[in-house]
């Protein structure tokens, strides 16, 4: 019974040493359908049809013709991602071993309250701009992107 009062009263102190960094590893935006240049590069190709293109990278944001009448088609995306994670904890006083001897307690010993807190905040912007340049037959004829970081 002795042990099983320790253990428990050390179980909150290990509960609560989760810091920073670990933290800012959980706060992670959903990035499966943003468009990325990784994505560019690996999946747009000239020859692609207008419908495989639109598969791949979603509607765009402006569709216009360029002096010869042919499609463009331009995708700006622009993001502001901002992560907060804090924690914080602590431990109560407490009391270990002694025995109660009518109404008071004797022996033992008394540990330090402890608390501390810990946290992590970023914001990053995002710029990413992609051109895609049709033939008259509808298919890809070139594409270039742009993007920043900061």
């Amino acid at each position: 019974m002795f042990y099983t009062r320790i253990l428990l009263a050390f179980l909150p102190l290990v509960a609560a040493c989760a810091g920073a960094q670990y933290h800012r590893d959980s706060v992670d935006a959903d990035r499966r359908s943003a468009i990325t240049v990784g994505a560019v590069q690996r999946e747009i190709r000239v020859g692609m049809s207008g419908a495989e293109v639109a598969e791949t990278l979603g509607s765009p944001n402006v569709v216009t013709t360029d002096e010869e009448r042919r499609e463009v088609w331009v995708y700006d995306k622009i993001s502001t991602e901002r992560a907060y994670s804090a924690d914080s904890g602590g431990i109560a006083t407490l009391v270990l071993g002694g025995a109660t001897i009518g109404d008071g307690l004797v022996g033992g010993g008394v540990a330090p309250s402890y608390s501390g807190s810990s946290g992590a905040a970023s914001t990053t912007q995002k710029t990413l701009t992609v051109i895609i340049k049709f033939d008259h037959s509808r298919r890809v004829r070139d594409f270039a992107y742009h993007s920043t970081t900061f």
